[in-house]
């Protein structure tokens, strides 16, 4: 039994882990094996805020804000490198859950996330998720609810046309 399933069992949070063969390291990879919504994908993504990790818990097709998550998280934010995020969750990119971490994380969770009956979350490993009400989510990861898509429509330099999400800037 790997941690966050060791976590599970020793608490009551309800979920049930499934495994896929076949992957969820994406979101992509994860709304395709689980058959559902790729908004209803939460990807676990972990940045520094200044000298501290946190988590941003993110809907599948959204880009996060950092500008935004800054202003939240208290400090200039940057991506996590992987030795950093493994020893502050516990767990490799790609397989990060949004709670059950090695250390005490401030979680901030896209509202985006909220317009779903469910979402499905990484259970601890590249190929396992679970599926859980987006308020239970809020409540076991102790999440503070943000605005943290970034806006795909910004205002570009006359002239110059928005790149679409088919040209791969996305």
């Amino acid at each position: 039994m790997n941690r966050f399933g060791s976590w599970l069992t020793a608490t009551d949070a309800g979920v049930t882990v499934r495994e896929f063969p076949q992957g969820t390291r994406t979101a992509t990879d994860a709304a395709r094996a689980v058959g559902c919504e790729l908004g209803q994908i939460v990807k676990s993504l972990v940045f520094m805020a200044g000298a501290r990790p946190v988590i941003a818990l993110v809907s599948g097709p959204n880009r996060l804000d950092e500008v935004r998550l800054e202003a939240i998280a208290g400090g200039p934010v940057a991506k996590a490198d992987a030795e950093t995020a493994r020893l502050a969750t516990g767990y490799s990119i790609g397989g990060v859950p949004p709670f059950g971490h090695a250390t005490d994380l401030p979680v901030f969770m896209d509202r985006d996330l909220l317009g779903y009956p469910v979402v499905w979350a990484a259970a601890g490993r590249p190929d396992a998720v679970f599926e859980i009400a987006p308020g239970r989510l809020r409540e076991l990861s102790n999440a503070v609810i943000a605005d943290l898509k970034a806006e795909s429509n910004r205002t570009s330099a006359p002239g110059l046309r928005a790149a679409s999400p088919a040209s791969g800037d996305s």
